[in-house]
């Protein structure tokens, strides 16, 4: 996947849409690895990473929609 600094340049949908992706991913990595047919461990701790990336923008995205809200109300 792509760094935070990509991430930043999608759109919401996008972001919901590649964190499902992303968690389906890591679902099919961890079977794989429990069956045994996966070598590539890290693998798996990438895409974490990419999966807290997604949750870190999407979270700065609803926090500065709150604060707009609230400095347009007050």
């Amino acid at each position: 996947m792509a760094k935070t600094q990509n991430f930043t340049e999608l759109g919401d949908d996008e972001i919901v849409r590649k964190l499902a992706e992303s968690k389906d991913e890591i679902l099919k990595l961890r079977f794989q690895l429990a069956t045994g047919q996966q070598d590539n461990t890290s693998r798996i701790g990438a895409v974490k990473k990419d999966i807290a990336r997604l949750n870190t923008v999407l979270r700065q995205r609803e926090i500065a929609a709150a604060e707009a809200l609230e400095n347009a109300n007050g």
